[in-house]
């Protein structure tokens, strides 16, 4: 083989897809890589490869537009877009690089994203690199749905890398310029990959085109070969690091100090020996009793004491010809006086209605800005508010100030040097604000109790007492119960004031130093009577309804009992979880109706349950239910609600498969899933909820096929249901087809199996035939479980051909086409001689030219016999079963055409297998052909 042809690429599923998503301009070069020459054939081929790729695609897409290819962005990403709808929402989608599954996400920040807007999807990669270059398909459940390649354009540099020469501690930078734009080149340094860091800079341009390695603070160990490499090319350059005898590693820097206090600028040299040399706005500086020059180690200090304005300026150290510089500046920022500080910070206190001052003195530069806050809302001048404002104090007045004016008082002076700020508080004492609503503690006919809690606002100082007021019933007056001058001390009272019969309300007032405050809300009602007896226990208490959150119950009320029990006037439901030993109110107040309805329960959880009922006596004792109560509905025995079960399912092999039961129950069930009797595999999928059931397999492959179970149990009883999932694939056409004379007039057709006959034991096979003179196909045989069948009525002279299909519960195969077959017709000169007269005898005993054959068919299918016989005067021909005679039995379809006889069972049951015989004859004699059916489960 010439070494040019083991080069050439393979032809294969690859090449398809990469001549799919070319361009038609770009077809012709693909071929020549591919050393192919007949251009015509290939575009045939190509057509049918789009047929068949179009056929497939619509098995899972409904609607296929806009494919554009991939194509690189300025931003350093590729993309390819497409519309797609798929039949099934929930279908997978797959990625390939040159046939290898890629990873992707929604996520822009990952690699590979696959972003999904309606119908439109989005693919991207992000940062693009040369080994990102190739065929790039789509997939949908292991349908190819869409190609594309992506190809990235050389890249060279333009300008590359040169050596750097840069002293010890400064930085040292390398630049090239590439042909194209890449977001990220890889950097080396000493045969080592670079990475972004404390050491080393990766700057890349605005265009992508201008790289730039920046390798900070240079060592002596830094120096050797950089190299800068995109793709496969490459450039490299030195760094050299020289020695920079002294230097200064550590610079003076920028010093802000407030005037009057002491200015302190440090560098730091490379070595202990040399002396630094100061100056200030250019001229240079002594030592004196305010400048202090200090030498420590490595250190040089200069220390300025007592900062006023003339120091500001630019300072500079200068050592071995190296300097360093900075500026320093003194500022005069606002500073308050600290005995006015002192007063200012103490709180204020006045009564409500009364006037409040604040006053402070500071100094600094000017000018300031003062500013004074009130619970940090700036105060501006009006009516009740006064400021005072010069160069070292300001005043704020508050006049007739009212409650709402508590809180924080600030004083904010600000300057171009800085922000002083002093805060104090101010406490407006206005009245106490009501107590709490008065509680009915006990009533009598000349005495009704009562007890309050204080107010939450007491005005700011202490509460002195309370006033009580008391109104009847349908009255507008309010009358005081204790003398004015006589405030109750206590957070309580007796009321001894009322008349035996009357219903009243109250309501309580605190006092402060200032006065009385608002009222409470006024209690609610009581009679001045003497108290009742309590009821006694409910009658009747029962579950009238349940779920697995609630429990509703019914009850009877107590029965009434002078001087034992009053009527009851409402009631309690309380409820207490059957591991906690504390009762709960469920309802906060009284209800009036004999029954309630409990919310909120947990599901299957246990409760004991009981009902107090309630009067102005206070409670009854209360009643329990008898057992204690499981948070659920009525028991419900399982039973399927779904109108039409299925009980037979084809899918076909890669897709998923679903079975759903719908169901009601009660308690919850638990739910089990068999295959074949077998708990189902861990590749199967089961989502249960409280009335349904799903299983998903969600890549079916034939081995799946079985009959799965389902079965729904509690403590009530258990149902089960049953569907028989079949997992096929379109079948595989048969092998090729011979064709055989036997009997004149016929035609035996055989085949090689199909492959799949050996998986699939529902395929079989169809036969259509063409003649010349019809020139349209026909069907002459179904539902064939062997390979062979003899056609009849084949007439000599006619050109015969036949199809032979594998056909499954997903459809028909492509079919296997036999050659022409033709008898033919001979021509013979017509000559007549009459022989001497004497007896002819043409007849013959029956015998069969081609017997019987045994037979093995599936439950439920047809089953076809045949066999030819040959006799004159022709034969009778009879079909036994066992010895019992079929040709009156209305279940079996007996014919008998020119010597061919055949039945036909159409639907074989069990009943079916046994002997099968047919008896041929006629005045010469009789023969008889036997055979077993047998039939498979």
């Amino acid at each position: 083989m010439d070494a040019k042809e083991e080069t050439k690429p393979q032809i294969d599923d690859a090449f398809w897809d990469l001549l799919m998503s070319a361009d038609k301009k770009d077809y012709e070069s693909i071929c020549g890589e591919y050393g192919i020459t007949d251009f015509r054939g290939m575009l045939k081929k190509l057509n049918e490869k789009k047929i068949e790729r179009e056929q497939e695609q619509e098995k899972v897409v409904e609607r296929l537009c806009n494919l554009k290819p991939i194509e690189l962005k300025d931003s350093g990403a590729a993309e390819f877009e497409l519309e797609m709808a798929l039949k099934d929402p929930t279908s997978k989608i797959f990625i390939y690089k040159d046939g290898i599954m890629i990873p992707f996400d929604a996520d822009a920040e990952v690699k590979h994203g696959l972003k999904q807007v309606g119908k439109k999807f989005v693919f991207s990669i992000n940062g693009v690199n040369p080994e990102d270059a190739g065929l790039y398909q789509l997939e949908v459940d292991g349908v190819k749905i869409f190609s594309t390649d992506l190809k990235l354009p050389s890249v060279d540099f333009l300008v590359k890398i040169q050596d750097v020469t840069a002293e010890e501690r400064e930085d040292a930078v390398f630049e090239c310029v590439v042909s194209q734009p890449l977001k990220k080149i890889t950097w080396m340094g000493k045969n080592i990959a670079l990475e972004q860091g404390d050491k080393f800079d990766i700057i890349v341009s605005e265009d992508m085109l201008i790289h730039t390695l920046v390798v900070k603070d240079c060592m002596l160990l830094d120096k050797g070969i950089y190299a800068a490499v995109a793709g496969l090319k490459s450039c490299s350059a030195w760094l050299i690091v020289e020695d920079p005898g002294v230097y200064f590693t550590g610079g003076l820097s920028d010093v802000t100090v407030i005037i009057g206090t002491d200015a302190e600028l440090v560098c730091r040299l490379s070595s202990e020996e040399c002396d630094g040399v100061w100056y200030k706005d250019g001229k240079e500086i002594t030592a004196t009793d305010d400048i202090c020059i200090v030498k420590d180690g490595t250190y040089r200090k200069l220390i300025i004491k007592n900062c006023k304005e003339d120091d500001v300026g630019k300072y500079r150290c200068e050592a071995d010809g190296r300097k360093t510089e900075a500026v320093l500046n003194v500022a005069d920022p606002p500073r308050i006086n600290s005995d006015d500080l002192t007063d200012f910070i103490k709180p204020v206190i006045i009564k409500s209605g009364k006037d409040a001052a604040f006053k402070l003195s500071f100094v600094g530069r000017e000018p300031m800005k003062i500013q004074w806050y009130n619970e940090g809302e700036e105060l501006l001048e009006d009516t009740h508010i006064k400021i005072e404002k010069s160069s070292s104090h300001s005043r704020l007045l508050l006049t007739k100030c009212q409650r709402k004016t508590t809180g924080e008082i600030k004083i904010k002076i600000k300057n171009e040097c800085g922000t002083t700020e002093a805060i104090t508080q101010l406490i407006v004492l206005a009245y106490p604000g009501p107590p709490s609503t008065p509680k009915i503690v006990s009533a009598f006919k000349d005495c009704i109790n009562l007890a309050w809690s204080a107010p939450s606002n007491t005005g700011g100082t202490n509460i002195l007492g309370y006033n009580v007021e008391k109104r009847k019933n349908g009255s507008n007056l309010w009358g005081l119960v204790n003398p004015p001058d006589e405030p109750i001390k206590e957070k309580k009272y007796a009321v001894k004031d009322v008349v035996e019969g009357i219903e009243y309300e109250f309501r309580v007032s605190a006092i402060n130093i200032s006065g009385a405050g608002e009222p409470s809300t006024p209690s609610e009602f009581v009679i001045a009577r003497d108290p009742k007896k309590p009821p006694g226990k409910v009658i009747d208490l029962k579950v009238t309804d349940s779920t697995y959150t609630t429990l509703s119950l019914g009850w009877t009320k107590p029965i009434e009992e002078e001087g034992v029990q009053d009527e009851a006037k409402g009631y309690f439901v309380e409820l207490r979880p059957a591991e906690n030993p504390e009762w709960s109110c469920c309802n906060s107040s009284a209800i009036i109706m004999t029954s309630y309805t409990i919310m909120g329960l947990k599901s299957m959880a246990m409760y004991w349950v009981r009902v107090v009922a309630t009067n102005e006596g206070g409670k009854g004792e209360p009643q329990e239910l008898d057992n204690y109560i499981i948070a659920m509905p009525p028991p419900v025995r399982p039973q399927f609600t779904d109108r039409k079960i299925k009980n037979f399912m084809v899918m076909k092999a890669g897709n998923s498969t679903r079975v759903s039961f719908n169901f009601q129950a009660s308690p919850i069930p638990t739910i089990t899933w068999l295959k074949d009797g077998l708990p189902v595999g861990k590749h199967v999928t089961v989502s249960n909820s409280d009335t349904s059931s799903q299983l998903m397999i969600p890549s079916s492959e034939r081995h799946d096929t079985g009959i799965y179970t389902i079965i729904v149990k509690n403590i009530v009883g258990q149902e089960t249901s049953s569907v028989e999932i079949r997992i096929t694939d379109d079948p595989k056409p048969p092998g090729p087809v011979e064709l055989d004379e036997n009997v004149a007039g016929t035609v035996t057709v055989s085949w090689t199996p199909s492959p799949d006959e050996k998986k699939d034991d529902r395929l079989h096979y169809i036969i259509t035939k063409r003649d010349s003179v019809k020139r349209t196909w026909q069907t002459v045989a179904d539902h064939l479980f062997n390979n062979k069948f003899t056609a009849i009525n084949i007439m000599p002279g006619r050109q015969y051909k036949f199809r032979v299909y594998a056909k499954n519960d997903m459809g028909l195969s492509k079919p296997s086409e036999s050659a022409t077959w033709e008898v033919k017709r001979k021509k013979e000169t017509f000559s007549l001689n009459l022989p001497a007269s004497k007896d002819c005898n043409f007849e013959t005993p029956p015998s069969f030219s081609v017997p019987l054959k045994t037979h093995n068919s599936p439950e439920s299918y047809e089953c076809y016999m045949s066999c030819a016989v040959t006799g004159n005067p022709r034969p009778y021909v009879t079909w036994y079963r066992n010895n019992i005679s079929l040709n009156t039995n209305t279940n079996y379809y007996i014919t008998n055409t020119c010597g061919v006889c055949s039945m036909v069972i159409l639907k074989v049951g069990p009943k079916d297998s046994g002997d099968y015989t047919v008896i041929a004859e006629n005045p010469l004699g009789r023969v008889e052909c036997s055979t077993k059916l047998a039939v498979k489960d």
